[in-house]
């Protein structure tokens, strides 16, 4: 079975997590991922406290297994995290900043706290700072991403030098292979978003999915371009209109770039129709009214291998299943070359 020491830790079936994508991880989404056996995440991004604690209601309306929410640091908004910790929710997951300040208070309230970190370094000070796992993404990765490294070199590095704290492999996981490989590496578990951000559950437009599902690792680009609302925060995106302007453009800064300041969609977050600039940080959530071409789509190098959009119950089976018959058959593998050998002897 797909089974780690971490599933043991959060009390879960199998390794897999869910990326808190701000809007597009939502309640429906967060549960479906969490009753098929893995760990939702949902995203805690732009939500103030009330409504944030209406989605935490709403998640455990709909499971009793555990989930975690998720919080950009630098976008914190005051009182979030009391929120949480007052319901009592399992796991925070915090990335992009110190999480040392929210530690002690979470784990008095048996909140575990994983922190998404980009570099060796960043894991050693997340590690020394009490938390309970680290998730290590790779530059792969779609959405903001801090790391300039693969996952194929990070992971085993910061393995190396947090040997006793989990780790949790981020970036370009898709498939039950990408969950054998991350393991080999040192990883407990993996965390995916561009697998779940075409599921069924998933907040945001149909288009924005079946973009991603029809775009391969090529169409993505690792870039500051959509800072609107989050500056100097590297991410990968999709290639679009507004990029292709961009370039043809001659990549100018900020402030000078075409149709800048343009209201180029709205759509409606937390209750409240908010208005789209071009360049936003901002994707095509459910409801998006605009131009897609002139906002972010984030998407990791992994789009290569998602080909569908389907509930988030069965990407969890097929990965978990896909996973095991790969462990299954090096097993298999692993008796018939020392079957070789006993007869070679």
């Amino acid at each position: 079975m797909l089974k780690t020491p971490l599933c043991h830790q959060i009390g879960i079936d199998y390794p897999i997590f869910s990326a808190g994508m701000g809007p597009a991880a939502g309640p429906e989404l967060t549960a479906a991922v969490s009753n098929a056996g893995g760990c939702g995440v949902m995203g805690g991004l732009f939500l103030p406290p009330p409504i944030l604690r209406q989605a935490i209601h709403k998640i455990r309306s709909l499971t009793d297994k555990p989930f975690g929410v998720n919080f950009v640091l630098t976008l914190l908004q005051p009182g979030q995290i009391e929120v949480c910790l007052e319901e009592q929710v399992p796991l925070l997951v915090l990335f992009w900043g110190d999480p040392s300040p929210y530690v002690a208070a979470a784990h008095r309230h048996k909140t575990q706290v994983f922190s998404q970190v980009g570099s060796v370094a960043e894991a050693i000070a997340a590690h020394n700072a009490g938390v309970d796992a680290v998730i290590v993404q790779g530059i792969e990765a779609g959405g903001h991403v801090k790391s300039r490294i693969s996952l194929s070199t990070i992971v085993p590095a910061v393995v190396e030098a947090v040997p006793t704290g989990p780790v949790i492999a981020a970036g370009g996981i898709a498939t039950g292979r990408g969950v054998v490989s991350a393991l080999s590496l040192g990883a407990q578990g993996v965390s995916m978003g561009t697998r779940f951000l075409c599921s069924t559950e998933a907040a945001v437009t149909d288009a924005y999915k079946e973009r991603v599902v029809s775009s391969t690792a090529e169409d993505t680009v690792y870039t500051t371009l959509f800072d609107v609302g989050w500056a100097d925060a590297p991410h990968r995106v999709l290639r679009n209109t507004a990029f292709a302007e961009w370039e043809r453009a001659g990549r100018p800064a900020h402030g000078q770039r075409p149709g800048e300041g343009t209201i180029v969609g709205t759509v409606p977050i937390a209750g409240t129709m908010m208005e789209v600039p071009k360049y936003a940080a901002i994707i095509p959530l459910t409801d998006f009214q605009g131009d897609m071409e002139s906002v972010a789509l984030y998407a990791g190098e992994s789009c290569s291998l998602v080909h569908d959009i389907k509930p988030a119950a069965q990407i969890v089976r097929d990965v978990v299943q896909e996973a095991e018959a790969a462990i299954a058959n090096r097993c298999l593998e692993q008796v018939a070359t020392m079957r070789l050998k006993q007869t070679a002897n």
